[in-house]
């Protein structure tokens, strides 16, 4: 019956997380879901830490009225300072500025809001109902003999090994260099993206033939890659195909075109959709006729296009718009032969081809035609003006003007156009123009009110949008002078936006730790013991991502930020268990010791809590949830690396930087004498 009593905080805790959810107007989304799993592990750690308590002095022999009183009020603090700690780590995040905050502002409130929740919950309706659902004595049940020798061989075994380890306190100091050690060598080897890709069942890409591909041809290269792909991808569900989006309202040329390839469902299919990305990817480098750019949805996309377009974004700025058109293709083939990228394209090309026609104004004005009726005569038999409407059979259609196509394929047939001088006499276009083929971008492009050109790449399997942005920083260090400026646009500049926001979260989550800690403790010794654990929990999460092929990403970090507050529970349940000791006459020595050793057991039933919360994250459990992977594999790996050296490592630093305690007694008597 023991072992129900803190699972009923978590049904009553959520239920008043849920309601707090709907105070602040949010919804049941991704984000807040994933915080009500995260809750689910974290909101039973009050309650277990309170009835072990409880429950442990019961075993002594007391009443289990006093029992409930004196228990509650003896972890009292450590409850209250791990709560408002795990809460205040979400402080920063839920003032960041840009997406990062937007995203996880609703993630963070959930939480801090279980955690406090939770904590008022075990220190209210937790001694009662350990007083109305536990009987009068402790009665030893076959699960309770079968299972004790193993805790009190456990106890045991700690206690003679932490002081093995008191003893040779140097080794705490090792293993905290060691932890460091491995943050800054497996962060320097961990790759860096903004969010995993998820499943989402689509591929896209956009097709682009040569500059100056009438719709007619680029129809039929856009059909060629359609029946490529709907003979390759057996996977897919449907094939849709767009030529030309100009002519649909867009901002397209005739040149362009575009495809989707909708797959089936995961499950209904073996391919992953990467592994269909690359399939589709060699098809079509196999089709020389046009540029292809096969890309998948990103996770997480703030852009208006959104989450379609390549994840790499570099924006190329210069004032000089002949110094661009001198050194940008330069850039464009270097980024070209970079194996990060898949493939390279840049919006801003030279390469159209263009017809200037040249009025011999003063050949034209003595034979009577003006500059107006040459733009007219050519806007009339080329552009495809619409004149008016007309009805047939209950339909409307339009009336355009135009040559017929045979008659207008070439340059040279603008030059066979007539047109009607002053006097009444045609006139052929030759003798009036001269004509001159050039080449010219076919749209100019700003970024902040300057002119720019934007390079995009697809990465190559294996590679992370950190290693193409840094890919693109080089070959800018290369081609590039001191009048470039650069900047990063689409899912690029969501990822730089993410590492700083996070970056500076988690530094500022650390800064208010040690403050709330040191005005909880009155002392600014204790909370750097106590924080001792966060490098170790740190090293656990790098540790834990590189063994399994996780990137560092803005689930990974969020996570990180969240380790912190989990991890400082530990130390605060020994620390302030051992000021107790300290204060009923103990050295530093033996409290340390027996505060470390009394506390074991809910640290460890705390911890495996926690863990098991997290892991159906870490598993990747149901549709959608590779994302969030990374966040699981910190939370379990960071806790359960940090468990052991924690365990030892706490108990040592307190009994090396702790400051003496006042005796309660000596205090009291001397109180009673004075």
């Amino acid at each position: 019956m023991i072992a129900f009593r803190p699972l009923i905080d978590i049904p009553v805790s959520l239920a008043s997380t849920f309601f707090i959810m709907y105070i602040f107007g949010f919804s049941i989304n991704v984000l807040t879901l994933l915080a009500v799993v995260l809750a689910t592990g974290l909101v039973v750690d009050d309650g277990i830490v309170v009835t072990e308590n409880i429950f442990k002095k019961i075993e002594a022999g007391m009443d289990k009225y006093t029992a409930a009183r004196l228990g509650t009020q003896e972890i009292f603090f450590a409850v209250i300072s791990t709560s408002i700690t795990l809460a205040i780590v979400f402080l920063p995040v839920l003032f960041l500025s840009g997406f990062t905050g937007r995203l996880f502002r609703e993630f963070g409130i959930v939480v801090a809001s279980a955690v406090l929740i939770s904590a008022f919950v075990s220190l209210t309706l937790t001694p009662v109902l350990n007083v109305k659902l536990g009987g009068n004595n402790h009665n030893d049940g076959w699960f309770y003999n079968f299972t004790e020798p193993f805790y009190v061989w456990l106890d045991l075994a700690y206690n003679k090994s932490l002081k093995m380890f008191l003893n040779r306190r140097w080794i705490a100091v090792g293993v905290i260099l060691f932890c460091f050690g491995i943050i800054c060598v497996v962060s320097n080897a961990l790759k860096s993206e903004l969010a995993p890709l998820e499943d989402r069942s689509i591929v896209r890409s956009p097709i682009t033939a040569p500059e100056g591909t009438d719709f007619d041809r680029t129809e039929e290269i856009v059909s060629t890659y359609a029946q490529a792909a709907l003979d390759s991808v057996p996977e897919a569900k449907m094939i849709f195909s767009t030529t030309a989006p100009a002519f649909f309202g867009g901002l397209g040329t005739t040149n362009n075109g575009s495809m989707s390839i909708l797959l089936v469902d995961p499950e209904d299919r073996k391919a992953t959709q990467q592994d269909i990305f690359n399939r589709i990817s060699r098809i079509f480098k196999k089709i020389p006729i046009a540029r292809t750019f096969p890309t998948q949805e990103q996770t997480i996309s703030t852009s208006l296009s959104g989450g379609s377009q390549l994840p790499v974004q570099f924006v190329i700025q210069n004032l000089d718009f002949k110094k661009m058109e001198k050194l940008l293709p330069k850039f464009l083939d270097e980024a070209r032969k970079e194996p990060t990228f898949s493939n390279v394209d840049m919006n801003l090309k030279f390469n159209r081809p263009e017809l200037q026609i040249i009025i011999d104004r003063l050949k034209a004005t003595e034979l009577g035609v003006s500059a107006m009726d040459i733009s007219n005569s050519l806007q009339l038999s080329m552009s495809g003006r619409r004149f008016g409407y007309f009805l047939m059979n209950g339909k409307q259609y339009q009336v355009i003007g135009q040559v017929e196509r045979d008659n207008r394929d070439e340059p040279i047939d603008l030059a066979a156009l007539y047109v009607r001088s002053n006097s009444g006499k045609l006139i052929q276009l030759s003798n009036l123009v001269k004509m001159v083929e050039t080449s010219n971008p076919p749209s100019l492009y700003h970024y902040n009110r300057y002119k720019s050109a934007t390079v995009s790449g697809g990465l190559a399997p294996g590679k992370t949008l950190g290693e193409g942005i840094e890919a693109m920083e080089r070959i800018k260090t290369k081609i590039l002078d001191d009048s470039f400026q650069t900047a990063l646009s689409g899912p690029s500049r969501d990822f730089a936006e993410s590492n700083s926001n996070t970056s500076f979260a988690l530094i500022l989550a650390l800064v208010l730790i040690y403050f709330v800690l040191a005005f909880q403790f009155e002392s600014f010794r204790d909370p750097i013991i106590i924080m001792m654990t966060v490098p170790l929990a740190i090293a656990g999460a790098f540790l834990s991502l590189w063994m399994f092929n996780q990137t560092l990403n803005i689930f990974s970090q969020i996570g990180m930020i969240m380790l912190i507050g989990l991890v400082t529970k530990n130390g605060i349940m020994i620390v302030e268990f051992a000021n107790q000791k300290q204060m009923l006459g103990l050295n530093k020595f033996e409290a340390a010791l027996e505060a470390a050793t009394a506390r074991l057991r809910p640290i460890l039933m705390t911890s495996l809590a926690t863990v098991l919360g997290a892991l159906p994250i870490a598993l990747a459990l149901g549709a959608g949830a590779k994302s969030r992977i990374p966040m699981g594999i910190v939370i379990v790996g960071g806790l359960l690396f940090s468990l052991l050296l924690t365990l030892y490592v706490v108990p040592v630093m307190y009994y090396v930087m702790a400051a003496k305690k006042s005796n309660l007694e000596e205090k009291i008597l001397g109180n009673v004498n004075d």
